[in-house]
């Protein structure tokens, strides 16, 4: 096991990684921009590396202030959390270059699945549904465009083949609109992800986000730790996740989780990671995979009773997955609500000092959270600010608990979406289970003040 390891990362993922060091007696270097310094992990930690001012360039996306921190401090491996360099390919073959363990998948698997068109070209291979769509990258011949979203059918979506968090996609009903989105798509990707290329994909029309966890060692050992429903969406972000996923046939979700775990073996994957499908008429199709912790892996914590970053670190410190398929049971029901800094109508964000922060308590519940009573939000990272996570033994018990749990939170001095979260809880259509990913966004068109 490792003596120290450095967090590159901030906010309530720096502070679970920072728990799952102390358990496994290993101590954490965490690094910090300027607008971080008060937070409440930096306070904690056995030791701190300020690693330039508040934008995320040139703080926690620059790489040799990370990798300097790490060699002053004497860190033996670099866990990155999620967001900012935990999928980038060129972090990771710097890290493991420098001498340090990066606590994650190797640099070549980051790059097979972290570009969206080697990645649904690996699962055509290893046998998992992919949304129809191009073969791959879309040339610029427009007569093949044409043709390819003919073949396919309207309505099609353009994706960004180095797209994530929602981003660089379009919707296209008309062939006479198509062209023009392939343009502006590829403009917006090679600007926002330094690769231009675009591929087609079938638009589904009302489908929900399922996503299945996986957990892989070195030594060819893989399993995968049940599903999520993330389909309770506002703008391709989610905003509430729940596992197991709802009214899914238990016979069709085992069969995709052995396809995964083949998946992962086949490409010699190590760590965690998840597959990303979207489910429509009793369908799976593969969208794409995070090579990564994910924001609501707590919900899969809960209900497997596995601590799925205190694995990473072991898997990457090279020792064996300590449970295998068989000693996986799910148990119960769980949801997550991310609590966000924002507006709960308008959703504009709301950074600013919090005077009051009451978290709620009592059986099933979980808060993971940074922040404190008198903590400043700062305005130059994403709003997340907490997660309020209910473990109960049915979906019904977790929903009453969650409602409790949120009647129960309090925060005061900036704008938060709990508001929204406690409206959703006793929505008849979120109580029923099942609701699609537009669900949300129609939900909150017809709203009223």
């Amino acid at each position: 096991m490792f003596k120290k390891i450095l967090i590159a990362n901030r906010g309530e993922i720096a502070l679970r990684i920072q728990r799952a060091c102390r358990e496994l007696g290993v101590k954490a270097v965490m690094v910090y921009s300027e607008a971080d310094r008060e937070a409440k992990y930096i306070k904690l930690a056995d030791e701190s590396v300020c690693i330039g001012p508040a934008p995320s360039a040139r703080s926690y996306l620059n790489m040799p202030a990370i990798i300097s921190a790490a060699e002053v401090t004497d860190a033996e491996a670099i866990h990155p959390g999620y967001g900012f360099l935990s999928e980038n390919a060129d972090f990771a073959e710097r890290v493991e270059k420098s001498g340090f363990k990066f606590i994650g998948p190797s640099p070549e698997s980051i790059r097979l699945m972290g570009d969206k068109v080697s990645a649904k070209q690996t699962m055509i291979k290893a046998g998992v549904p992919c949304v129809p769509g191009s073969e791959g990258a879309l040339p610029d011949d427009a007569a093949f465009i044409k043709r390819t979203a003919k073949q396919i059918g309207y309505p099609v979506i353009i994706k960004a083949a180095g797209g994530g968090g929602g981003r660089g996609m379009r919707v296209v009903h008309t062939e006479a609109a198509l062209l023009h989105a392939v343009q502006t798509t590829r403009a917006e990707a090679g600007a926002a992800f330094g690769n231009p290329e675009v591929y087609m994909e079938k638009f589904l029309q009302n489908p929900r986000h399922i996503e299945i966890q996986i957990m892989a060692d070195q030594h060819k050992n893989a399993v995968w730790l049940g599903e999520r429903d993330c389909s309770m969406q506002r703008r391709h972000q989610k905003i509430i996740e729940e596992a197991p996923a709802p009214g899914i046939p238990r016979k069709l979700i085992e069969r995709m989780g052995e396809r995964c775990v083949a998946a992962v073996k086949k490409i010699g994957y190590r760590g965690a990671g998840t597959f990303e499908f979207l489910y429509e008429d009793g369908e799976f199709y593969f969208i794409e995979m995070n090579t990564r912790v994910q924001v609501e892996h707590p919900v899969t914590e809960w209900i497997t009773g596995i601590d799925i970053v205190r694995t990473q670190i072991m898997v990457a410190a090279g020792e064996k997955l300590p449970f295998a398929q068989r000693n996986i049971q799910l148990k119960g029901h769980a949801i997550e609500c991310r609590i966000n800094a924002e507006d709960p109508y308008k959703f504009i964000p709301s950074p600013g000092r919090i005077t009051t922060w009451h978290t709620p308590g009592g059986p099933g519940v979980r808060v993971d959270s940074h922040i404190y009573t008198n903590y400043f939000v700062p305005p130059n990272y994403d709003s997340m600010i907490g997660k309020i996570i209910v473990h109960g033994d049915t979906r019904e018990q977790a929903l009453a608990r969650m409602s409790t749990a949120l009647a129960e939170t309090v925060v005061e001095g900036i704008n938060t979406n709990v508001a929204l979260h406690r409206e959703l809880m006793v929505d008849a259509k979120f109580v029923d289970g099942g609701t699609n990913i537009h669900y949300l966004e129609e939900w909150l068109s017809k709203r009223e003040r």
